[in-house]
């Protein structure tokens, strides 16, 4: 077959315009719609002021560095200097600002000014979806997933270390010191390199002590220390805590995923976080009517069912399997009242027999048979080895972790459960892998969360591009507009 003519240096008649080599439906249209219909008051807010200054030499538009942001947050371009190449050689990139090329200082400076602000984004992108008709709000699933910070692993210290550490750098300050002393001439204008660095380690180990002391902490890493070290999957990682708050999305196309809730802590720790991302879910929404919740074990706690009574939250506990499979776990010992006794399924009685304190810092009541009659019960060695007889703990609470043990084995609750994989972890892998979120680029806790929200942004716009991709013509109903919201 014939091939086609190959120059490179062809000429065009008519000039084209970078319209012509984007789609119609390509994600970067769908971006700069989505930018365009929001609400001009909270934009100007956003951006500062548009219109500029009419003194000095013309700025970029702060909506094209807008836009020019979203978008590289949502196709895993997010450092300065990839996003002023990208502006530089991606037609996606080159359309939304205008043809223009800011440079990454212009870039940096227009983030660093409104990283906090771009929170907004988030629940707006949430709003839309909404007001859409897009997303199943009976039904959200939380989880939280570790993320390595801009800081290194071995940078992390404990008080003792701290301690080693200070002692090693004062006495290099000292021996510096002595070889950079001038015998009676002025001193230099400015410390040397090496005296320097050493007095900026210096403070930051004593800053990082007294941080240590006041919080209580392990350990804290010297070159961020919002970060701690936290156990994951793959081990150990100095980094942060990642929370999100998934819904699912019902498109043309198939079902999608919609993040309803984002944030950040340093603690690894998820009990504290069930409360917080439900109730900011709730506001985004603004449908805080009845959802039900799902949520792994690591958000189980008594404090949690307590606070979340009147929402139906679906949290298995760290026993429920082992309850499940043991025949004589606590929650198959009857309870009488009249006796404060626990009655086992071998018919034998356990009366109360003191009071002890829980290793967290709470009391509670322990019950406990006759070891004479449990050594000679059939059961002894599957119900209790002791041979004193089989004791049972009763926290203040019990009574409620044992309605919600009770509730979740309900075939209703397992089947409804069992969609928390589906809903919320594929996020977290799409974020990590297409979205290059698998470590901040930034430091401190702060700017983390701006950077946290500006990713869930972007997996945002991916899933509601999906549906404006199969009508790009027109939103025919989609409302973008904030001030309808």
């Amino acid at each position: 077959m014939p091939l086609r003519p190959f120059r490179r240096n062809q000429a065009w008649l008519l000039p084209p315009t970078l319209d012509n080599f984007l789609a119609d439906d390509h994600p970067a249209r769908f971006v700069a719609e989505f930018l365009d219909q929001l609400d001009p008051v909270l934009l100007w807010e956003l951006e500062g002021n548009p219109l500029g200054d009419p003194m000095g030499q013309p700025a970029y538009h702060p909506h094209a560095l807008l836009n020019v942001w979203v978008y590289g947050f949502m196709m895993g371009v997010r450092s300065c200097r990839k996003l002023e190449g990208a502006c530089r050689d991606q037609i996606p990139f080159l359309w939304l600002s205008g043809n223009q090329r800011p440079d990454h200082n212009t870039l940096w400076r227009y983030y660093v000014a409104h990283r906090e602000d771009m929170r907004w984004l988030l629940q707006q992108s949430v709003r839309v979806a909404v007001r859409a008709g897009l997303v199943e709000l009976a039904l959200q699933a939380v989880d939280g997933t570790k993320i390595a910070g801009n800081a290194s692993p071995d940078r992390t210290y404990s008080a003792a270390e701290m301690e080693r550490l200070l002692k090693r750098t004062e006495g290099a300050i000292e021996d510096l010191e002595a070889q950079n002393a001038t015998g009676g001439d002025p001193p230099p204008p400015r410390l040397p390199e090496d005296l320097a660095e050493q007095n900026a380690l210096r403070e930051r180990v004593r800053a990082a002590l007294k941080q240590i002391e006041e919080e209580g902490l392990k350990y804290r890493n010297l070159t961020d220390g919002d970060a701690h070290l936290l156990k994951s999957h793959r081990g150990y990682v100095t980094g942060y805590n990642a929370q999100a708050m998934v819904s699912p999305v019902v498109l043309d196309t198939g079902q999608g995923l919609l993040i309803t809730a984002a944030d950040v802590v340093s603690e690894g720790d998820d009990h504290p976080q069930l409360q917080p991302m439900m109730a900011q879910a709730a506001e985004n929404t603004q449908r805080p009517g009845e959802v039900t919740t799902l949520a792994d074990a690591g958000y189980y706690s008594a404090s949690n069912l307590l606070a979340s009574e009147g929402q139906e939250v679906l949290v298995p506990s760290p026993q429920e399997g082992k309850g499940k499979r043991n025949p004589y776990h606590k929650d198959h010992f009857v309870y009488e009242q009249a006796a404060d006794s626990y009655r086992c399924p071998q018919g034998q009685a356990l009366p109360f027999v003191g009071m002890e304190w829980h290793p967290q810092g709470y009391r509670r009541r322990v019950y406990q048979g006759e070891g004479e009659i449990c050594r000679g019960c059939p059961a002894f060695g599957q119900c209790t080895r002791d041979p004193r007889g089989r004791r049972l703990r009763v926290g203040e609470y019990e009574p409620v972790h044992q309605r919600h043990r009770q509730m979740m084995q309900r075939e209703a609750a397992r089947a409804c459960y069992g969609r928390r994989k589906e809903l919320v972890e594929p996020v977290f892998g799409i974020i990590k892998e297409q979205q290059g979120g698998r470590r901040f680029l930034l430091r401190s806790l702060a700017k983390v969360r701006a950077e946290w929200s500006l990713l869930a942004v972007g997996f945002n716009l991916k899933s509601l591009w999906r549906a404006w991709k199969a009508q790009f013509l027109g939103w025919q109903g989609m409302p973008l507009n904030s001030q309808v919201l």
